[in-house]
C-alpha cells in the first residue's frame, strides 16, 4: 500500500513524463541512458525524479558525439526538455573531462605573464629515476 503523498508524486511524474509513452522517444532515452552508463558508470532510472535534468547534465559533460546527437534529437522532439535544460544553472567557465577546473588564485587565466620567470613545480616529478626540475 502506498502513502497518499507518494501517490500524488507518482501521478505528477507520470503526467509530466507522458512523452515517455512514445516508443520512438523511449528508444532515444534508453540510448542516452546506455551511453551515459558506458561513459560515466552511472545508471539512470526512468523513475528518477530529476531524470531530464540529469540527462541534460551528462549530455553537457560528455565527450561522446553520439550521446550529444542522441540528446539533441530527443530535445528536438520534446520541447519541454529544452525548457528544463535551459532553466538549469550556467556552465562553469572551464571543464576538463566533465570536471570543473579551479582557477589559480594569483592568475585567473592560468597562463604566466610574458615577462615573468616560469613558475616552479608544485610537486616533485621523477622521470627514469631522476628528479626533474
Amino acid at each position: 500500500m502506498t502513502h497518499p503523498i507518494e501517490a500524488v508524486i507518482m501521478t505528477t511524474l507520470a503526467s509530466e513524463r507522458s512523452w515517455l509513452l512514445d516508443p520512438n522517444l523511449l528508444k532515444l532515452v534508453h540510448q542516452c541512458r546506455r551511453l551515459i552508463q558506458s561513459e560515466f558508470g552511472v545508471k539512470l532510472h526512468l523513475t528518477e525524479q530529476h531524470l531530464e535534468e540529469r540527462l541534460a547534465d551528462y549530455a553537457g559533460k560528455t565527450r561522446s558525439p553520439h550521446l550529444i546527437r542522441t540528446w539533441e534529437a530527443l530535445k528536438a522532439q520534446v520541447p519541454q526538455l529544452s525548457v528544463s535544460a535551459e532553466s538549469g544553472e550556467a556552465q562553469p567557465k572551464r571543464l576538463y573531462r566533465g570536471q570543473v577546473i579551479e582557477e589559480e588564485p594569483g592568475n585567473p587565466t592560468g597562463n604566466a605573464e610574458p615577462d615573468s620567470p616560469p613558475l616552479p613545480r608544485k610537486t616533485k616529478v621523477i622521470y627514469r629515476g631522476q628528479v626533474i626540475e
